[in-house]
């Protein structure tokens, strides 16, 4: 009998883990971290829920951090399958993990050295840099679209990976099996989909048709996004008034794509004469500076009108007058003594630690700064609390005014919203969906309306751990 059990994303974002069971055969799609309030990433601590030494397969839809960032603690704790996904996001998810293993220590020294004092006990960070050089040893060759692959032979389970559309490398991930009948079923996974419609990373394949069982993500399951051609403007003029006021422009950035999706354009603002050659252009995060030259290795899985040069070469999209990558934490720390205009790009994303920290304090009291959001902004983040129009917020045990202008900009999801996720679906026509990866309001806004569209579609909004026959 076949089932499938949900570990993570369920009811929440983040932690993305569902268990599939043919048998006795186990495999699991994604091992990633839970992010956000301590609520959450305590469950990072607390076990799997199921024994990672019984898992036969893992198949990883793409490289970011709540997707693969429980990777080296699964093979800690005894998994030695084989981990399939496609040639970028293996280099992807090595960028990431070793970044985490860093992030990991560096946090757990520092709350070592505050707390202890106070007789608070720190915890070990989940895995060090060993454990993700042995994890990267499960990794199977890459994995190309469309290739099928028999994962469990003897139980004729087999699966195929098709473009996602999120970022580099990102999979839907396909899964056929046969049921306690012996009828032939197929499982369609989204993993992360794209909204489609960008420069960098091609649109998603449509869905495969007439599929069993969907499990799908609902990030912006109770939204539109603005169209994308007008994000770009937003943006443009975001960055073109604060240089005219001398000011500086923030962009807390996702290392992978949008960082590189949010350079490709400040480049062409620079190649068309909208931005002068002389602004300065800070990357300034060390993972997306090396997750940018895994754009360029990997530029087949791209869309390949972005890296065409009108001669029909190919070229490098991210290079372009005034683009700095600051490694170093020396170089970081200079940019502040750079006078305005200038621009930086620097994670983390949702702004929970990371450089872009350190520039808001230096920032965001002042009026002539602009920060401007991009991406998703999770329950308890930083982030989340200047989309919401905070006033005032601590950073590094600092209250810090918020005078700077707040720029959200939707647009530039790498997810899909609520209109492309309905009409996925629909193209699908699954005979059931599970619903994953959204926050309840944006799950159950996206189920209510799936209802609608799909009247003959059983629809389940899974619980943590809950269990299913599929």
């Amino acid at each position: 009998m076949a089932r499938i059990q949900f570990f993570g994303a369920a009811q929440t974002v983040t932690g993305s883990c569902h268990l599939l069971q043919f048998g006795k055969k186990r495999i699991i799609l994604d091992a990633g971290q839970f992010q956000g309030p301590w609520e959450l990433e305590k469950l990072n601590y607390e076990g799997f829920g199921f024994d990672p030494s019984k898992i036969h397969a893992m198949i990883l839809s793409h490289g970011h951090l709540d997707h693969c960032g429980r990777i080296p603690l699964l093979q800690k704790r005894g998994f030695s399958g084989k981990i399939y996904c496609t040639p970028p996001t293996i280099d992807i998810s090595l960028l990431i993990l070793m970044d985490a293993a860093h992030v990991q220590k560096e946090e757990f020294l520092w709350k070592r050295r505050r707390l202890t004092r106070a007789g608070i006990d720190v915890k070990e960070p989940l895995f060090d840099l060993e454990d993700v050089y042995f994890s990267m040893e499960l990794f199977e060759k890459g994995i190309p679209y469309g290739k099928r692959v028999e994962i469990v032979p003897d139980i004729h389970v087999t699966f195929h990976l098709n473009e996602a559309g999120h970022v580099l490398g990102s999979s839907q991930i396909v899964v056929e099996y046969r049921n306690k009948k012996g009828k032939r079923r197929k499982l369609l996974f989204t993993g992360d989909l794209g909204d489609g419609g960008r420069p960098l990373v091609y649109d998603p394949e449509p869905p495969e048709r007439d599929v069993d069982v969907l499990v799908m993500e609902s990030t912006y399951g109770d939204r539109d996004h603005k169209s994308y051609e007008s994000s770009v403007e937003e943006l443009e003029e975001a960055i073109i008034s604060t240089v005219r006021r001398k000011g500086t422009v923030l962009i807390p950035t996702f290392a992978l794509e949008r960082a590189q999706e949010i350079l490709f354009h400040i480049g062409r603002m620079k190649r068309e004469g909208k931005l002068s050659k002389r602004v300065p252009v800070f990357l300034n995060s060390p993972l997306a500076i090396n997750l940018t030259r895994i754009f360029l290795k990997h530029c087949d899985y791209c869309n390949h009108e972005s890296f065409k040069h009108p001669t029909k070469k190919m070229i490098s999209p991210f290079k372009f007058p005034g683009l700095y990558f600051t490694e170093t934490a020396e170089e970081s720390k200079a940019i502040h003594n750079i006078p305005g205009p200038k621009i930086i790009l620097a994670g983390s994303g949702m702004m929970t630690g990371g450089r872009i920290k350190h520039h808001l304090k230096h920032n965001l009291w002042k009026e002539n700064t602009t920060v401007i959001i991009v991406g998703f902004q999770a329950q308890g983040t930083l982030g989340r609390r200047l989309v919401d129009g905070a006033k005032e917020v601590k950073i590094f045990g600092e209250q810090i005014s918020v005078r700077a202008k707040i720029y959200t900009i939707n647009g530039f999801s790498a997810h899909a919203d609520r209109t492309n996720l309905i009409n996925y679906a629909k193209r699908a026509r699954p005979k059931k969906i599970f619903v994953v990866h959204g926050e309840p309001n944006s799950s159950n806004a996206l189920i209510k309306t799936l209802k609608r569209a799909l009247p003959r579609t059983e629809v389940i909004y899974p619980k943590f751990k809950e269990k299913f026959v599929i």
